[in-house]
């Protein structure tokens, strides 16, 4: 198929930010794109060639808006899957499956996948509902501590909690769930496969991920992550089995714990770019939205290795502040060699909203991770005050 300057349509369900940096590389290949997004200031909205504004969860919507299109592709999991079924039913290309969204969608789910494919995860239970999983504690049936997941829809450090007595159950919503084994790690990792229609697979070099310690939010993320080349090997070997159970199309991003003793646990997987990834656009051959671009359009995968060492700070929203979004000390950060931010275009900051990121580029990753400070210390995401009009009379 002739995807270049033609009459080609690529369809992308979520218009977030990373639908906003998977269309540069659309731009740059000249390539016909549709984002369908339920807000009217979606980051995607003025980069792509039509922008329909909608629900992704909506049945008909998804069905209508994926019958404009030659391929469908998703920057987020919650979408209608019924609609996408009946679509890939029909003919129509969408990358990743419906199927795989579906295993991926629900965590019980795709912890049960893990199991059944005997690839290492943390033990895990899953529960209907809180009074089940209070009932389980109760009966002594469920060892506290234990990290609670809301089956669906958790994300950005929602719908995680971990459970340090029978207190913190009383607060947690009422929802399907899972209880998971409190493991001790090192460190958390992610691996980023691709893999095109044909079957060609690549993986991009480990990367390690530092934590918020309130937020639960990736605060850095570091590549190549600081660990011996046994436990890379080990990681990426993990990656792969978990791409190859998937058989999936486009990216996985494979999050892992690092054990005290060296082993490797898948935590979960995303089925495209992924916050983990961005470090990409500046520090590797070919950026994980090129990739996954190169993927799904089933073209020769791209070198996934790095130029140089690259560290990616999240810039989110302060937590003391929410409204009208504002940038501080920009100017100062972008002084600094080898830093590029990246604003995604959100006019409303709130506490721990994702804002955007900067990536920092250097030959050596100690000086990498030092300046990555410096811009975390410099930048602030606050908000406009409000003004207070003073009545004259």
């Amino acid at each position: 198929m002739d995807y270049f300057s033609s009459n080609f349509k690529l369809g992308i369900l979520g218009g977030g930010q990373l639908g906003k940096m998977l269309l540069t590389e659309t731009q740059k290949f000249d390539i016909q794109t549709f984002v369908l997004d339920p807000s009217e200031e979606a980051p995607a909205r003025f980069g792509c060639n039509f922008f329909y504004n909608d629900s992704f969860l909506e049945h008909d919507v998804v069905y209508e808006f994926g019958k404009l299109v030659d391929l469908l592709t998703v920057e987020i999991e919650n979408v209608n899957l019924d609609a996408l079924e009946k679509l890939e039913s029909e003919g129509k290309l969408v990358y990743p499956s419906p199927k795989t969204l579906r295993i991926i969608q629900n965590k019980g789910r795709q912890k049960d996948f893990y199991v059944e494919h005997n690839i290492p995860t943390a033990p895990h239970r899953r529960f209907v509902d809180l009074y089940h999983i209070q009932k389980a504690v109760e009966n002594n049936e469920l060892e506290i501590p234990f990290v609670w997941k809301s089956a669906q829809g958790g994300y950005d450090g929602t719908g995680v909690k971990i459970v340090r007595s029978t207190l913190d159950l009383i607060n947690l919503p009422d929802v399907e769930c899972l209880a998971e084994a409190l493991v001790p790690f090192k460190n958390e990792l992610a691996v980023i496969v691709a893999r095109n229609p044909k079957g060609e697979v690549k993986t991009y070099p480990v990367v390690e991920m530092e934590f918020h310690p309130e937020a639960n939010q990736v605060e850095y993320v570091l590549c190549p992550a600081r660990v011996s080349k046994k436990v890379s090997s080990k990681a990426q070997e993990v990656a792969l089995q978990v791409s190859k159970a998937f058989n999936h199309v486009g990216l996985l991003a494979v999050e892992m714990f690092l054990t005290e003793d060296d082993e490797i646990l898948v935590n979960e997987v995303a089925p495209r770019p992924h916050n983990s990834g961005h470090f990409s656009i500046e520090a590797s051959y070919t950026s994980q939205f090129e990739q996954h671009l190169r993927a799904i359009l089933d073209l020769p995968l791209g070198n996934p290795e790095s130029k140089v060492a690259g560290v990616m700070v999240n810039l989110v929203g302060d937590e003391n502040f929410s409204g009208p979004v504002v940038y501080q000390n920009i100017d100062k950060i972008l002084a600094i060699d080898g830093v590029t931010p990246h604003i995604y275009g959100k006019r409303e900051t709130r506490p721990f909203r994702k804002m955007g990121h900067v990536t920092i580029v250097n030959e050596d990753m100690k000086e990498a991770r030092k300046i990555a400070e410096e811009v975390k210390n410099s930048i602030r995401v606050i908000s406009k005050p409000v003004e207070l009009e003073q009545e004259t009379e």
